[in-house]
């Protein structure tokens, strides 16, 4: 029996993140997510005045800033009971959309699917069009895909002033209000980005793709024209099932959504937060306060079993050589391991064609990634129904002063879903200034280590068990791990157990 260590190195827009699998007869036996960049997002904040929150936070992530800036303003009004009024919340959701639908583009056209092009399909009869469509850089859908995201944060830039790293949101409102020309331009940027998408992607109209509510319906909808089969959707689900996607990388089953798009006035979301329990196949209410964080493999200071972000410590303890293997933290929802994301909240929103693909294969390599196709159909058509709701609140409000000078003690979160799925802001605050901040990102439940009771996490166990015939050239991983969009540039090291090779995408 032999046994060999394969290192991918996963470099990150917002941080460095390394995959060790170890291989026995050449099938994973063990799996291990490495964060290896020890940033201190948390500690920065420790006594801070509250509104820093709005500037720092923003810089998490280069992708995902306008998202950070949406949990931190939301934090800040429920500690202060701060009701923003429509116009705000309208346009706020219109950025957190576009910069959502842009990276769900991004990454599926610029990250996954040159994957298709690896060397180890060139004997495949589709081989020639997936070239043709995905070659990085140069592929038709690559280079449609590269103007399309471009001009969709315009909408951003119209109502931000920016992107990234946005601060526009403010508890309260935002900085400035919608106006005539603004809505014009981002109608104009939808409607292009959305002829694009139909023309492109799906090969047909979105009110049919988006009507489709099975399986059944969806393959015969693209089977029905040469158009549809020859689109990036109908290439991407072709190959991808040829080649058994499908069938590939299933992790937990237990999937988390802190729904989309906060309701003005409300408490309620356009698609609702919950959490969906794979052993009951029902959907529950989601209750923030089940959400704990466990350090026993992770470089932190230690402390027993999981703590919830209130009560969560994020002070570094790095212990190279031991049982300890990243920077990473490992969210659990109770005791549960848990997915999120596009498929994620999709499902726990109920919608038809996502429920019938789970509830018939599982989830899998393939369905994440149709998913975050799917919710950007979705997105494309809610960015539509929202620039109508803003042209008719304009002659409402966009700020109201809360009139705050000192910030009241105590305890509050913010809750969004980020392109990548679940993100949360937990603040408390003691004598006017930050005593404590704590962010899980989607990425931290999707990529967390194994936890106190040494259950791995999603992504480890979603590579368990895969068969990788050739070290050199593990293409399964590859898709696996991009499947759960992990923000990869164009080449993934692999590190065998004498020898590094370099796996191109």
């Amino acid at each position: 029996m032999s046994r060999i260590t394969v290192d991918i190195d996963l470099n990150r827009v917002e941080g460095d993140l390394e995959f060790q699998v170890d291989l026995e007869d050449g099938v994973v036996v063990d799996a291990r997510c490495v964060g290896t960049l020890y940033r201190g997002f948390e500690q920065i904040m420790i006594g801070r005045a509250p509104r820093d929150a709005l500037v720092i936070t923003p810089r998490v992530c280069g992708i995902c800033g306008t998202a950070h800036l949406y949990a931190a303003t939301l934090a800040l009004e429920q500690i202060a009971h701060i009701t923003p009024p429509a116009h705000a919340v309208q346009v706020r959701n219109l950025c957190l959309m576009a910069e959502t639908l842009q990276s769900d583009l991004r990454q599926s056209f610029l990250f996954f699917t040159p994957d298709f092009c690896n060397a180890i399909y060139a004997a495949h009869p589709l081989a020639a069009e997936l070239r043709d469509a995905f070659t990085p850089l140069k592929g038709s859908v690559v280079r449609g895909t590269l103007k399309a995201t471009r001009d969709v944060l315009g909408i951003v830039a119209l109502f931000g002033g920016q992107w990234p790293h946005s601060t526009y949101m403010l508890p309260g409102g935002i900085s400035q209000p919608a106006n005539s020309r603004r809505i014009l331009d981002s109608r104009g940027i939808l409607a292009a980005v959305r002829a694009w998408f139909e023309q492109s992607v799906i090969g047909g109209r979105l009110e049919e793709w988006m009507a489709l509510d099975s399986a059944d319906a969806l393959f015969r909808w693209q089977a029905a024209a040469g158009g549809r089969e020859r689109s990036a959707l109908g290439l991407f689900n072709r190959f991808s099932r040829d080649i058994g996607l499908h069938r590939l990388g299933r992790g937990t089953g237990h999937l988390l959504s802190y729904g989309v798009n906060p309701q003005p006035l409300s408490e309620a979301r356009e698609l609702p937060a919950g959490f969906f329990n794979a052993d009951t196949q029902q959907i529950e209410t989601l209750d923030q306060s089940q959400i704990n964080e466990h350090v026993r493999h992770s470089w932190f200071l230690d402390y027993p079993g999981g703590r919830h972000p209130w009560e969560g410590e994020t002070i570094p303890d790095h212990q190279p050589g031991s049982d300890r293997y990243t920077w990473a933290k490992a969210p659990r929802y109770g005791d549960k391991v848990v997915q999120t994301g596009p498929l994620a909240e999709l499902r726990i929103a109920g919608e038809p064609l996502i429920s019938d693909l789970l509830a018939r294969e599982g989830d899998n390599t393939w369905l994440r990634q149709f998913a975050r196709l799917r919710r950007a159909g979705w997105l494309i058509g809610a960015m539509s129904e929202t620039l109508q709701a803003i042209k008719a609140s304009m002659d409402q409000p966009h700020y109201i002063d809360p009139g705050i000078d000192i910030w009241p003690d105590g305890e509050s979160y913010g809750l969004v879903e980020a392109a990548r799925g679940g993100l949360g802001h937990w603040l408390r605050i003691r004598n006017g200034v930050i005593d404590k901040y704590q962010i899980v990102t989607p990425t931290a439940w999707n990529a967390s280590p194994r936890d106190s009771a040494g259950r791995h996490g999603h992504w480890e166990q979603s590579i368990v068990g895969l068969p990788v015939p050739d070290p050199a050239n593990p293409v399964d991983i590859g898709h696996i791990v991009r499947s759960h969009d992990p923000c990869l540039v164009c080449t993934v090291h692999f590190i065998g157990s004498q020898r590094k090779t370099h796996f191109n995408v």
